[in-house]
C-alpha cells in the first residue's frame, strides 16, 4: 500500500509503516525479459529433445525391421545371389528394403540389408547376415 501512496499523501500512516518497498516498474520488466528468454530456451531444447527422440525411434525399428528381414530369409531356402527391393509395413510406417545376396567364401551367401522409410531415400539401419548355401560344396 505504501509503494502506491507516498507517505506524505497518507498522513494517517506512520513513518516505521512506510519504509516497506514494492518493486519498480523497470525490476518487474527485467524480471519478466529474464523469464522469457529462459522460457524460450527450454522450449527450444524440449523441441530439439523430441526430434532426437523420433529419429531414435525411426533407426530403431528399421534395425528391427532389418533383423526380422534376415531371420525370414534364414527360415527360407537360401536365394541366389542377386539385388532385390521390397517395401513392408511395420510400426504403422512402410519401409524399404534393399537386399544384396553376393556368394562368400566357404560357401556362405553374404545378405546384406538397408532399411529406410519409404517416404524418404535416408538409409536409417543397414544389417549383414551370412546365410548357408544348400548346394554348397563342402
Amino acid at each position: 500500500m505504501c509503494a502506491l501512496f507516498p507517505c506524505r499523501v497518507m498522513a494517517s500512516m506512520t513513518p516505521s509503516s512506510c519504509t516497506e518497498r514494492g518493486f519498480t516498474l523497470l525490476e518487474v520488466l527485467v524480471a519478466l525479459a529474464i523469464f522469457a528468454v529462459l522460457a524460450v530456451a527450454v522450449t527450444t531444447a524440449s523441441q530439439h529433445v523430441l526430434a532426437q527422440s523420433q529419429g531414435v525411434r525411426e533407426r530403431l525399428l528399421a534395425s528391427w525391421v532389418a533383423d526380422n528381414h534376415l531371420t525370414e530369409l534364414g527360415l527360407q531356402a537360401a536365394p541366389a545371389p542377386g539385388q532385390r527391393s521390397l517395401e513392408v509395413m511395420f510400426g504403422q510406417h512402410r519401409w524399404t528394403l534393399h537386399e544384396s545376396r553376393r556368394l562368400g567364401v566357404g560357401g556362405l551367401l553374404q545378405v546384406q540389408v538397408r532399411v529406410g522409410l519409404a517416404a524418404d531415400r535416408q538409409v536409417l539401419h543397414q544389417a549383414t547376415g551370412w546365410l548357408g548355401m544348400a548346394d554348397a560344396p563342402r
